[in-house]
């Protein structure tokens, strides 16, 4: 398990930086040209709306690593508070509902994606099926779904705050 949780981490890094920095470059390149491109500036329209792309795959495919490393948006103390007062394991009834979501979200994310493809629909200016825009919460639920389950099973301790050590495996 900790041998696929390394590669897991190690793709999704790597898929991440690279469609970072394929954002910067084409939106540099974007600027470029528009600045002293002069008419070469309307031949590259289609950087605009593959930026757009890559910033949806971005955003729903950081979520799972972002959840695992304890870097997503929570009240803590809120939490803590509840869980002490009333005894409730709040850690492991928020790690189930959050899988439970997840994986119904990226199920339905999947079913508006083959719906979307099934219809024909492509992007005005790329002219690729527009069901990929839906692919991107489909994986990403699906990440954060895997993340909740480790988490519920304790392989992932999420709740923990990592040393500076864990952060950059």
């Amino acid at each position: 398990m900790k041998m696929f949780l390394t590669a897991l981490r190690l793709a999704e890094r790597t898929v991440l930086v690279a469609i970072l920095l394929g954002m910067v470059a084409l939106f540099a390149l974007n600027v470029l040209v528009r600045q002293w491109g002069g008419p070469m500036a309307a031949e590259l329209a289609w950087i605009d709306e593959t930026v757009r792309l890559m910033n949806l795959f971005l955003v729903f495919l950081s979520a799972g690593l972002a959840l695992e490393r304890g870097r997503q948006v929570a009240v803590d103390t809120w939490r803590d508070r509840i869980a002490a007062r009333t005894g409730l394991p709040l850690r492991r009834i928020i790690d189930i509902v959050g899988c439970l979501f997840s994986l119904y979200i990226a199920w339905m994310a999947l079913t508006m994606a083959r719906f979307v493809f099934s219809t024909g629909q492509r992007s005005p200016t790329l002219d690729v099926p527009i069901g990929y825009i839906y692919l991107a919460p489909a994986l990403g639920f699906a990440l954060l779904a895997l993340r909740y389950a480790l988490s519920l099973a304790g392989v992932v301790h999420r709740f923990n705050t990592p040393e500076p050590e864990e952060i950059a495996q």
